[in-house]
């Protein structure tokens, strides 16, 4: 069966900053693709152009390339150029999905839920902003991932630095209202929405260390919520991720609060494939083990 996938490059690393996240993701897609009977080779972008996949004779490409220049559309492009088929979300859908602003303006295009926001810059007023957004506030780049460049702000003093941050990595800066409640993740594997997980962290938030290093965050899966509820919150997660024009995986994070009303957050569309990650713990709940989760993803790859 895996025969009919050819010779297949995992990419993986690449110059982002989530390359560090990017090999472990793409270490462990490579090793089960293996283990699963695959002709699957690592193929790191940042040392190679991507013209020797076609030199070296690849027939499909599995994306585990996280953040810019893997995440964003340019990588797909190219692999469309090159006639190599690859798994994940096409160019344009991956592109809006890793700009969180243009996300949130389809999404209230298309009447889904997202917390209120405002882009900022050195010209804010910090204390007008906390006045129409409330305090606390996430402030963040509106084109990374793995919460990279991310604050929680809880005082006007400290919205300054925290743009200041941000803009380190991208020159789109959002402040958003935070929601206190229950954080969410549903994760998409085809057509099918997977079983949320729920996160809890004692942590200030779901940073960059209680999502790939922490020992003390919890994955709550099955997520507790009625039945009923948790379908809904997954046809709006499916409706959020189709809305982009996402197609093949992905990952959609969202917050429930205290009213119970949802507020989508962001598309993840190369979620991490770590020890860590939450889509293998999603299928995992069921029935599917990551060497088969890897297969499906591949089976998925499109040419364009």
């Amino acid at each position: 069966m895996t025969a009919k996938f050819g010779k297949v490059a995992v990419l993986m690393g690449g110059r982002s900053a989530e390359r560090e996240i990017s090999l472990k993701s793409g270490t462990m897609v490579l090793n089960a693709l293996k283990k699963s009977g695959v002709d699957a080779h690592a193929f790191d972008p940042r040392d190679s152009g991507l013209e020797a996949l076609k030199a070296q004779r690849f027939e499909r490409a599995f994306i585990a390339l996280h953040g810019r220049f893997g995440e964003d559309g340019t990588v797909q492009g190219a692999l469309e150029y090159l006639g190599i088929p690859y798994t994940g979300s096409g160019v344009m859908a991956s592109a809006l999905a890793m700009d969180k602003w243009r996300t949130k303006l389809l999404w209230r295009a298309a009447g889904l839920p997202t917390p209120a926001y405002e882009l900022i810059n050195v010209r804010t007023d910090p204390a007008g902003l906390a006045a129409r957004l409330g305090l606390p506030l996430m402030v963040k780049p509106a084109r990374e991932g793995s919460s990279i460049g991310m604050s929680k702000v809880t005082s006007i003093e400290k919205i300054a630095p925290a743009r200041e941050l941000a803009a380190r990595y991208d020159d789109i800066v959002i402040a958003e209202r935070f929601i206190e409640g229950m954080e969410l993740t549903a994760g998409i594997l085809g057509e099918q929405p997977l079983p949320l997980i729920r996160l809890e962290t004692p942590r200030e938030f779901y940073d960059y260390q209680a999502k790939y290093f922490a020992d003390d965050t919890r994955y709550i899966c099955p997520c507790g919520l009625p039945a009923a509820q948790e379908q809904s919150i997954q046809q709006a997660a499916l409706e959020a991720f189709r809305v982009l024009g996402c197609s093949g995986w992905g990952r959609v994070d969202a917050m429930l609060d205290r009213d119970g009303g949802l507020h989508l957050l962001e598309v993840n569309t190369i979620p991490g494939m770590t020890d860590h990650s939450l889509v293998p713990m999603a299928a995992r709940a069921c029935g599917i083990s990551f060497e088969d989760l890897c297969v499906r993803i591949l089976e998925s790859a499109h040419a364009g």
